[in-house]
């Protein structure tokens, strides 16, 4: 194995062990030692991968959402499915990977997303370009539903994609919150009803 290689794989554990430390503890609680020995680095080859720990929890970001995005386009683009079925199993999905007591690094997002804004400028542009990139898959489904016939959408879907993850988040918030999966259900109906499905 060439050292380029070497270094990309332990790059790659560095990010995933600190994906599941920030998804559990939060940004902030988490030291980059702790890290670093969770993996079985050294101490001083951290910023041989990262500049600096904004730039480590940038890459964190950039990472999780290259992941969930790929998860997502593997559910919208389900063949067999209406667009309504396909988002509506987005949103199972969503409710499924929820859990009070580890999220798996599914809800990174929610997780950080209120904690690095006003923290990291670098870190809240890649939440940003991010969410937005999801934004972007939900309004081609509503597009596409309402295309299909599969929901009597007939609104503004950019704005409703919008909506409908900001719906989101925050149900998996007080889904935390309530230690309850009502939120999510609740906003399930919701995401019916403003689809018309």
């Amino acid at each position: 194995m060439t050292s380029k290689n070497l270094n990309r794989d332990t790059r790659t554990e560095l990010l995933l062990a600190a994906e599941r430390s920030f998804a559990h503890k939060g940004y902030a609680a988490v030291g980059i030692n702790e890290v670093l020995s969770s993996v079985g680095v050294p101490k001083g080859s951290f910023y041989h991968y990262f500049s600096s720990k904004d730039a480590f929890g940038e890459a964190v970001i950039a990472r999780y959402f290259e992941q969930y995005l790929a998860e997502m386009d593997e559910i919208l683009n389900a063949t067999g499915q209406d667009w309504a079925a396909r988002i509506l199993a987005y949103f199972a999905s969503w409710r499924d990977s929820q859990s009070f007591g580890d999220c798996e690094g599914k809800c990174l997002a929610v997780k950080l997303g209120a904690e690095v804004a006003d923290m990291s400028e670098p870190m809240r542009l890649a939440l940003k370009a991010g969410t937005a990139k999801i934004v972007d898959r939900l309004e081609r489904a509503i597009i596409g539903a309402a295309d299909d016939g599969s929901s009597s959408f007939t609104g503004d879907a950019r704005a409703t994609a919008g909506a409908l993850y900001q719906l989101w988040l925050g149900a998996s918030v007080m889904a935390k919150v309530q230690r309850s999966l009502a939120p999510l259900d609740a906003a399930k109906t919701v995401t019916h009803q403003l689809l018309g499905m």
